[in-house]
């Protein structure tokens, strides 16, 4: 009785959830499976009325505000809360967004069910397509100032959900295909969900056991081999899977566990690419160029140098708003000069950082031995911390803009975002290290292999400098 009065009193003051408590909420979520889609439908209600509305009511002028005006709301919810804090909870809690909040995943599920169940075709599965959709949605989205304005919202968040619907129609049953293979920020939500401290974890032998009693099918939308489950890349949190064959649980595991122990061997090049040229090199040439001089300095050089050859047609402004930018009334028009250059700087950025990342991450793969490009994508996944901060910051620029124009007190901004990166940066580092010694014992090889990383951080970290603190 006393050894458990004072298991008892231990357990209580423990901050964190027991291993059981962990499993019976996964548990939970299988239960309540039901309630979870119900919630999934109220948030596709709530997702369509911020959408659609918007489009239909005036522009805000100086005298609007977020309380008092649908489209501030509206623009708030969308980029000041919902994207950069979905990108926070990936590190927190895993994909649990994807499998019992997004719109786009309910709907493709739901599509799917009464679809013509085709199978998934080859092209579908090219592994290049969270690079490429990541890549194509945030450049175009510069292109018509989709943080600003409400019909290039549902140019490029309904555009998505469309598609989403249409491959639900066209391929699986009861299947998040789009999820899996086309979903614009799939590759992004996996690389961050490596980092979780939570994930559903596989017992082998108890599956193995499992062979000799009848077991109820589980349906895994998101198309995960549940057996050779190991990380949460592609696992959406859904509970749906919890105590399968008596076998999978909600469970605690050390937030380094994917990158530094499985990724090892589970990494590919296509996320490698991601990290690098997508969230490092074209994510921030998309959040920059809007601050830069350089920009500004080169758009004078050029507009000069088509004046003196009367070269006219570059500043016309007849582009609709779905190629670039253009509302008179809001006197913010791109001209074809504009627009070109936004798209240029954009990609010139991602080509400049991330080769210059990629060439840094060579030389610490090189420093540990003989090339091997799977060791070259483990230690890419390294910077996957500074990587996500950087998005998030990016993207939470605009809460700060918004909170700026209500005249709420935002001094503490720059001091947040310095406490965030440097964090990051001390995250990495710590992967870094851990990541090279799965590869060598020599610490003088680790050493070696730490100086260019701590380049490349140096260089993130350089470019965030200029944006929030030199520009």
């Amino acid at each position: 009785m006393i050894d458990q009065a004072s298991s008892a009193v231990l357990t209580a003051s423990t901050p964190s959830p027991s291993p059981a408590m962990l499993a019976r909420a996964g548990d939970w979520m299988r239960r309540n499976a039901g309630w979870i889609r119900n919630l999934q439908w109220c948030i596709v209600l709530v997702y369509g009325i911020l959408l659609i509305v918007p489009v239909f009511l005036p522009l805000p002028d100086e005298t609007a505000h977020l309380w008092s005006n649908m489209t501030l709301a509206a623009q708030f919810a969308f980029w000041g809360i919902w994207w950069p804090f979905v990108l926070l909870s990936m590190v927190a809690l895993g994909r649990v967004w994807c499998g019992v909040l997004c719109p786009e995943g309910a709907l493709t599920e739901f599509a799917s069910k009464y679809g013509i169940n085709r199978a998934i075709p080859h092209w579908l599965r090219w592994g290049g397509w969270p690079f490429v959709a990541f890549a194509i949605t945030t450049i175009y989205g510069q292109m018509i100032s989709v943080y600003q304005y409400p019909k290039a919202v549902m140019l490029v968040l309904g555009g998505s959900t469309v598609g989403a619907i249409i491959i639900g129609l066209l391929y699986g049953r009861e299947k998040r295909v789009w999820c899996k293979y086309l979903c614009p920020v799939n590759g992004v939500f996996g690389l961050l969900a490596k980092l979780a401290p939570l994930h559903y974890k596989v017992n082998e032998d108890a599956w193995r056991a499992s062979y000799k009693t009848k077991v109820i099918p589980i349906n895994c939308a998101p198309l995960v081999p549940l057996r050779k489950m190991k990380g949460t890349s592609d696992c959406h949190m859904c509970g749906r899977c919890s105590s399968h064959r008596d076998a999978i649980s909600l469970s605690w595991r050390p937030p380094k566990q994917e990158i530094v122990h499985l990724g090892k061997t589970s990494n590919n090049l296509w996320e490698s690419a991601l990290a690098l040229y997508g969230l490092l090199g074209i994510a921030i040439g998309a959040f920059h160029w809007s601050a830069s001089p350089w920009f500004v300095t080169i758009k004078q050089v050029l507009a000069t140098w088509l004046i003196d050859r009367n070269i006219m047609w570059p500043f016309e402004t007849n582009a609709p708003w779905f190629i670039f930018t253009n509302y008179p009334a809001q006197s913010d028009v791109f001209s074809w000069l504009d627009g070109t250059l936004v798209i240029t700087y954009i990609v010139t950025t991602g080509l400049v950082l991330g080769t210059a990342l990629t060439v840094l991450f060579a030389l610490s793969n090189r420093a540990l031995g003989v090339w091997q490009t799977s060791r070259f994508n483990h230690l890419v996944q390294s910077i996957i911390p500074v990587a996500g901060c950087g998005v998030f910051l990016g993207l939470s620029a605009t809460t700060i803009s918004l909170l700026r124009g209500e005249r709420w007190p935002i001094f503490w901004a720059n001091d947040v975002r310095a406490f965030m990166l440097i964090g990051a940066m001390l995250w990495s580092i710590w992967l870094a290290w851990n990541v090279t010694g799965r590869h060598t014992e020599m610490i003088g090889r680790r050493l070696l292999a730490m100086a260019p990383i701590l380049g490349a951080l140096a260089l993130v970290a350089y470019a965030w400098l200029l944006m929030f603190w030199i520009w």
